[in-house]
Parts: C-alpha cells; structure tokens; sequence
C-alpha cells in the first residue's frame, strides 16, 4: 500500500538518522577522553647547564717535578648569548685540595723578643685554592650566592676546633684567617684570576690554572659554576688526582709506612756521607 511504503521510508530515514547521531556522539566522546598534546619547549626555554673537563685527570710528582699546567675547558648547552663578546654568561672556576688541619700562631714583641703568644688550630682548609672568572667576583654575583657555594678568599672553609675559645674575639679570628691566606698566597697555594676565563664564540670556554712544584699532593676538585646576571644555574665538577711516581713515591712510602727503618737508615746514610767526605779531604791534604 501507499501508505505504508511511505511510513517504512519515514522510519528508515529517522532511523538512520538516528544511527548516525550515535556514531557521532561515540565519535566525541572518544576525542574527549584522548589527551590533549602538550607543548614541546622551544630553544629558547631550555634550562642552561654546564659541562666542562680538564687536560689532564693525573699528574704525576716525581723529585723532578716543577709545577703543571691544568686547562679547564668546557661548554654552555643551551646557549643563549649570540657571541663571545656580549657577556650574557659568567663562568667562575674553583680547584680545590685536600682539606687539612692547620694551626695559626700569632707573635709578639715581649720585652724585646718575638715570641708566640696565641694559635688557632683550623680543620678543613683548603691545601690548595684557585679561582680564575670571567670578570670580578663582586661584579657577577652577591656575596650572598659566593658565600653558600664558597667562593672567594673570604669565604674559604675554616672552621676553628682549637684556640678560639676564650680571649679571642670576632675581629681576631678574621685576622687569623686573612693570615692564613696571606700565607698561602705567599707561597703560590692561593691563586686569584680575575680575568682568566675567556669564550670562545657563543658557548665554548677555556681557562689555564698554574700548579706550583710546592703543590701538595692529593686529589684536587675542580668546581665548574655558571652564571647569568648573577644567578647561578650550573655546576659541574670534576677531578684531578696529583700522585707520587718513581723515587718520591718509594721514599714518602718508607718514611710512613717504616718510620724507625727509614729514620735508621736515613742517619747511617748521614754518617756514611760525612765519613767520606772527611777521607777524600785527608787524602787531598797530603
């Protein structure tokens, strides 16, 4: 009938239509539940970290030994500044030695002799201690910053465990302390470079530190820091080990590890020494 075939495609129509709005809304729902994409960082918005490495990782100190030159070098991932010549980065450099006990003494004029009237005994202190920069500690950083990562003279490890107990006020313990370094830098262990980092184009870096021959010997820790208009964003560190080769390592060996052997035999060399000396000059007297 008419009718009838009008009314079934009526319902086939609606139906379909029906079908289709599911599909779609199922369809929906599944981009719904999908997670949005996130934003990947740009260049730009990457975190500046620094990594850096010496010319050397071992020295060896022999009795010939005179002193060495360590290169530190290194680069700025990420790099921001467009050349070597803008100054968007600041690199500080600080190799350190062994810490080690250290005693103070303080003289003075009593009654015409100089003798010691006070010591502070000081734990912890640097044996070694340079620092090469780009440019001025005070310039590139707050005292604040240096004083948490010790860096600089003045906020050089020292704790005082002997001494300072009684009679000794604040100002004498920095006066103990700018002698210790005074001392130290006297005696090429406390070097200062203000100037020593240089660029080299957008991210790359290189700096020389002098070892002394009157280095101690030990492990020495280099402490690499970068900075950005006076915040610090990256510190890498890396190691140099200074170790006893050939006669100096057996000698300094013998003298620790057999002390009444190697004081005997040190005396017997002495007498031996002494004795032939005293014959060759007779001989050549008749």
């Amino acid at each position: 009938m008419p009718g009838m075939a009008t009314g079934r495609r009526r319902y086939a129509a609606c139906g379909g239509a029906l079908a289709a709005a599911i599909v779609l809304s199922i369809a929906g729902a599944a981009v719904a539940q999908r997670p949005a994409p996130q934003p990947q960082p740009s260049a730009t918005d990457a975190r500046e970290t620094v990594q850096a490495d010496v010319s050397t990782r071992s020295v060896a100190v022999t009795s010939s030994f005179t002193g060495v030159e360590i290169v530190v070098f290194g680069a700025v991932d990420n790099s921001r500044q467009a050349s070597a010549e803008s100054g968007l980065y600041d690199i500080v450099i600080v190799l350190e030695g062994t810490p080690t006990r250290l005693i103070a003494r303080r003289k003075s004029n009593l009654a015409g002799l100089w003798v010691n009237t006070h010591s502070i005994t000081f734990e912890s202190v640097p044996s070694y201690y340079a620092i090469v920069s780009t440019r001025p500690l005070d310039e590139l950083a707050d005292p604040l910053v240096l004083r948490e990562n010790d860096i600089g003279f003045e906020y050089v490890r020292m704790t005082p465990i002997r001494g300072w107990e009684t009679g000794v006020t604040t100002a004498d313990l920095e006066d103990f302390k700018s002698a210790v370094i005074w001392l130290k830098q006297r005696d090429g262990l406390y070097i200062e470079d203000k100037y020593g980092v240089a660029f080299i184009g957008r991210s790359l870096f290189r700096a020389s530190i002098d070892l002394p021959a009157n280095v101690p010997v030990g492990p020495l820790e280099a402490r690499i820091h970068l900075f950005r208009e006076g915040r610090l964003l990256s510190t890498y560190r890396t190691r140099v080990n200074l170790r006893r080769e050939g006669l100096e390592r057996f000698l300094h060996t013998a003298a620790f590890s057999y002390p009444l052997l190697y004081g005997v035999f040190t005396v017997l060399l002495s007498v031996g020494a002494g004795l032939a000396a005293s014959t060759v000059f007779r001989r050549r007297g008749h």
